[in-house]
């Protein structure tokens, strides 16, 4: 087998296509013949030892792969060789092949392709989790998403508007915008990539007017840094502000603004919540698949790379170039 490893912190430029045994299957556990790898902003911060886990090294990233099960370990009943299946790895995912604990995989349907599937759960599962289970988000409701032309972001709009709310997608360009409106989003903002005070309260009175009354019930901020200010003061009474990521840097929050408002900030561990609160997470995975099926919701993928490509795909995604998804694909 081959995987894209990395032998020490660093950026995309440091990992290394490299050839591995391949896996035996320990009790409890499957092989999965990779055919495909989600691309997602936690990789880019694996390898450089800024996120929560730190794997020992050498290790690949990917947390996100669907493939084929070629191998079965003692004790496994409820998988097969031959079933297809989608798996969150945490890491380890940029390869040929990877051994994972059997309750780790779920099989996907015949009519999903290994991409959609390797695209599907982390986003949409995390923006199922935060919109449904964490804001509680109701018809009729307005929704904010900044980044949202982001894996996770795009995601929340096909919910929200799924959900019957009222959609405002804010990002950083007018082709991310283009791209918003296409995936439903009733209005766009385009924000400045810096902003200082002036920009900052500018941006919180756009977001007023496009909401009208009070303000947003709902902000999912998958974007962090300056952003989040301005987005919380643009809340209506009762709002949830939604924690789901930070490539613009851990925000600063005057808590005053939550007192004046009646509001909640919340946070989404989304990972967390899958092994902490498994029979929900269940629920919800079995709601995308049948909300899939109905094509109320699918997987945008804007890049398609080989895996041993893996940097190019880290590039784009810290440089906040990708819209929607990227995939890997394995030879």
């Amino acid at each position: 087998m081959k995987a894209m490893l990395s032998h020490e912190p660093g950026g995309p430029d440091t990992l290394q296509w490299s050839d591995l045994p391949d896996p035996e299957p320990k009790p409890g556990e499957v092989v999965i013949q990779v055919r495909a790898a989600g691309v997602n902003f936690p990789d880019t911060l694996i390898i450089r030892d800024l996120y929560q886990m730190k794997p020992p090294r050498p290790f690949a990233p990917g947390g996100e792969i669907a493939g084929d099960v070629i191998a079965v370990g003692e004790g496994v009943e409820a998988l097969n060789v031959g079933d297809r299946v989608l798996a969150l790895t945490a890491h380890g995912g940029f390869a040929t092949q990877i051994a994972i604990p059997a309750k780790t995989a779920v099989k996907i349907p015949d009519a999903m392709p290994y991409e959609d599937a390797a695209c599907f759960i982390f986003t949409y599962g995390t923006s199922h989790h935060a919109l449904k289970d964490r804001a509680e988000l109701k018809e009729g409701e307005t929704l904010l998403i900044l980044g949202a032309a982001g894996g996770v972001g795009a995601a929340a709009i096909e919910l929200g508007k799924a959900s019957g709310a009222r959609v405002i997608a804010a990002v950083s360009s007018e082709e991310k915008a283009q791209f918003c409106r296409e995936l439903g989003a009733d209005h766009t903002i385009v924000y400045p990539r810096d902003l200082d005070r002036d920009t900052q309260k500018a941006l919180s009175s756009e977001i007023k007017k496009i909401a009208g009354g009070d303000g947003v019930d709902v902000v999912y901020d998958a974007v962090g840094g300056d952003y989040a200010e301005p987005a919380i003061r643009a809340l209506a009474w009762k709002g949830r502000f939604l924690v789901v990521g930070f490539p613009a840097g851990i925000p600063k929050i005057p808590l005053n603004l939550t007192l004046l408002k009646g509001a909640q900030i919340v946070g989404v561990f989304w990972g967390a919540s899958v092994f902490r609160e498994p029979k929900g997470h269940a629920e919800n995975m079995a709601e995308l698949f049948q909300m899939y099926a109905q094509g109320k919701i699918k997987p945008r993928i804007s890049a398609t790379l080989p895996m041993e490509r893996a940097a190019d795909a880290l590039v784009l995604m810290q440089e906040r170039k990708a819209m929607g998804k990227i995939v890997l694909t394995a030879p």
